[in-house]
């Protein structure tokens, strides 16, 4: 199992960025993934999350409305859009999978990379 993110960058306060993570050794349907994000100085903690059941989509409070998860058919990468930064947006992201549903940071044994993602105010 590999997992790969992408597209982080420097943008300004409500602007957009899409992240990408490439996936290989499993399909959708066998396992969720899960986007974190860790700011310096705090934990690792999860913002979207799309199950491996029905594709269902979860988000954190503090991204509803603004982020969106989204996978296309028959491709091994799975989005996070996000739209309307604000700083405290602010962190190193992750995608993780290897649990059917979304779980905590705990249940996911497969980790990509980090991407940073800066917002400027």
């Amino acid at each position: 199992v590999q997992l790969q993110a992408s597209g982080g960058g420097l943008v300004q306060s409500g602007g957009s960025l899409r992240l990408s993570c490439a996936f290989s050794g499993f399909t959708l349907e066998a396992s969720s993934i899960h986007w974190f994000r860790q700011a310096p100085g705090k934990e690792r903690k999860g913002v979207a999350c799309r199950s491996s059941s029905g594709g269902k989509t979860y988000y954190d409070d503090s991204v509803k409305g603004r982020f969106t998860i989204s996978s296309e058919n028959g491709m091994n990468t799975v989005y996070l859009q996000m739209n309307s930064l604000k700083p405290e947006d602010t962190a190193l992201y992750y995608c993780a999978a290897g649990t059917p549903l979304c779980g905590r940071r705990d249940e996911y044994p497969y980790w990509s990379q980090g991407t940073q993602v800066t917002v400027s105010s």
